[in-house]
């Protein structure tokens, strides 16, 4: 049996794809961009393993066996396959080309809520894509591979700053992801994830997009004369580090993502009422001290993506929790990188007028730009035992939805 174990990122982007112009090939409408969050504390890793005593392809997904024949997961191990089967015809018999013919045994496990809005179809795919090709010895672009499997999940190929380049071409080749720069490009950058629900969301992005392109004017609009112009200065504004820049592009282009979200006929609610006090919460703050200091971000999901400088991070976190005070469960409230406490202003305090919503979020986790998948060399951090099978369950919150 040969057995490989390895981790991948979630990624969250400031300029937002929704909606597909070739759905089989998950090909978007326009480009997109994003921040690879670190794995020290969003992750999911992945064991795939080749036996030739395996009868037939399985995976399980956070514990529970799931279904091998969803098309997307075949379109990932198809192709991993045929590069690998091209890359080795005419060079002999090797370990490879022998385990080409084996079944495969697949485990992934993410360390976050699953299907709630934090990407982790992303990590999911890119995750599953990058194990496969160190199992058969591929190497060079997998993130149209990965696109394959979940749109995003091209992006959480690279760490850092990733845009997804649409391309023009048919039959999607030139859709894949490229570096805009590296995650030690801006060492400051931290990310506030606040948990406001773990739970599945009642309207997958798949589905949302179908209906979006469907129905919404807005959608056409966005693809077309927005966010080209949003990506160049995007792009520009990392490449700076202008953090004013940054931070008002990435809300404008989460509320207007969301708009055409409303736009959509029926209409798709993804926000709750925390999700809208943080956004309040957000622009008092900002108004307070007169510039961008934070900026809000929110996926298909409740869940907000916080961005800020490290001089930041410790006094707004204590403004979130005197907003969102925790249940007292015995549950950790910060998760993540360490967090000082910080003393208020008396006029920060009186400006954003704390309106309490004790429990509205969860729990925060605290993170930074992070690097692109990576192969384990720690055998304690595989998911299938030497029979080929589940080790145990694991730990994780959330459904198995990673895939679908």
């Amino acid at each position: 049996m040969k057995q490989v174990t390895c981790t991948a990122p979630v990624n969250i982007a400031v300029i937002k794809y929704w909606g597909k112009r070739n759905e089989p090939l998950i090909l978007p409408m326009n480009s997109s961009l994003s921040v690879t969050l670190h794995q020290d504390q969003l992750k999911t890793t992945t064991t795939v393993a080749a036996n030739r005593n395996f009868t037939e392809d399985r995976i399980w997904l956070n514990g529970k066996e799931d279904n091998i024949n969803q098309p997307r997961l075949q379109s990932c191990l198809r192709e991993i396959r045929r590069l690998a089967r091209k890359r080795r015809s005419g060079s002999g018999e090797d370990g490879v080309s022998r385990i080409l013919n084996y079944k495969v045994h697949i485990c992934s496990a993410n360390n976050f809520p699953t299907a709630a809005g934090l990407a982790s179809s992303a990590a999911g795919y890119a995750c599953l894509v990058f194990t496969l090709a160190k199992l058969y010895g591929v190497e060079g672009e997998l993130s149209g591979i990965a696109r394959q499997g979940s749109g995003s999940a091209c992006r959480s190929m690279y760490g850092g700053f990733v845009q997804w380049v649409m391309g023009e071409r048919e039959d999607g080749k030139d859709s894949l992801a490229e570096l805009v720069e590296p995650e030690t490009h801006w060492p400051e950058l931290r990310i506030l994830i606040l948990v406001a629900s773990a739970e599945k969301k009642h309207v997958s992005s798949t589905a949302g997009m179908q209906t979006s392109v469907q129905t919404s004017p807005l959608l056409k609009l966005r693809a077309e004369s927005v966010v080209p112009g949003r990506m160049n200065e995007m792009i520009e504004a990392i490449k700076k580090k202008d953090f004013e820049a940054f931070g008002q592009l990435t809300m404008k282009d989460s509320n207007q993502f969301h708009a055409t979200c409303l736009d959509t006929y029926p209409p798709i609610f993804y926000l709750n009422q925390v999700s809208q006090r943080v956004i309040g919460l957000v622009h008092r703050y900002n108004a307070y001290y007169g510039r961008t200091k934070v900026a809000y971000s929110f996926d298909a999901g409740p869940n907000a993506v916080i961005f800020t400088l490290e001089p930041t991070v410790n006094e707004f976190v204590e403004v979130v929790k005197r907003f969102f005070p925790p249940e007292s469960n015995g549950d950790p409230y910060l998760k993540g990188l360490p967090i000082q406490s910080a003393p208020l202003p008396q006029g920060l305090l009186a400006a954003v007028e704390p309106d309490v919503c004790r429990g509205g979020v969860r729990y925060v986790i605290v993170t930074q730009p992070g690097p692109g998948p990576v192969e384990s060399q720690d055998p304690s951090l595989d998911l299938l035992g030497p029979d080929g099978l589940p080790k145990t369950t694991p730990e994780v919150t959330g459904s198995q939805e990673a895939f679908s």
